[in-house]
């Protein structure tokens, strides 16, 4: 061995050194992240699910075909054609209901008139139901000026039991995630998008 190699090896010996890389510091552990809760799961005899993205946040609602399936049919029909994206929210009455569906919403020079408009096609039935009722909040059913038969896209979310609306007003529906987003939507919030899923 060569003194210049043999004066290397040493010196690397003494300062305790050596010519390998020295392996990087671990980095630390990332933070366990919670796996994102999977879909609210509907009650028996439940149909599809409506999911409604607002500037609040999200919430959903079954469906209750077997009830109600004009109604259900309409509704589904109409969040298929993205009637009701970037719509807004035109009523709330505090303790009461939060109320939703008229494309006049879009425009704000129209508030006016907001809660008149509709899609144009109403329902034609009248679809009340001793099982599906306004018995506690989240229920959803369906808006109408004095006939229920001729209800067409504007429905309600109850934020409290209404018991006395079972009469006048079919129930189609009833909040199974979200219930605290829609207890702070106001008016004028915007609803960005509603879609379907199917039932869990």
């Amino acid at each position: 061995m060569s003194v210049r190699i043999l004066t290397f090896v040493l010196a690397a010996l003494v300062s305790g050194t050596s010519t390998a890389q020295t392996p990087a510091k671990p980095a630390p552990a990332k933070p366990a992240v919670a796996p994102a809760a999977g879909p609210a799961k509907t009650s028996p005899g439940a149909g599809p699910v409506v999911v409604v993205e607002t500037e609040k946040g999200i919430f959903e609602f079954e469906t209750y075909p077997n009830e109600a399936p004009k109604t259900v049919a309409h509704i589904i029909g109409l969040v298929n054609k993205r009637f009701y994206n970037g719509q807004r929210v035109h009523r709330v009455v505090p303790g009461f209901v939060i109320q939703m569906g008229d494309p006049a919403t879009r425009d704000m020079t129209k508030q006016a008139e907001w809660g008149s408009g509709g899609s144009g096609t109403v329902i034609g039935a009248a679809e009340m139901s001793k099982t599906r009722t306004h018995a506690t909040k989240g229920m959803v059913a369906m808006a109408h000026a004095g006939d229920p038969a001729k209800a067409d896209s504007q429905f309600y979310v109850t934020l409290a039991p209404q018991p006395r609306l079972d009469a006048d007003y079919t129930v189609f529906g009833k909040v199974i995630s979200g219930m605290d987003v829609v207890e702070k939507i106001a008016v004028p919030d915007r609803i960005i998008r509603v879609t379907v899923r199917e039932a869990k």
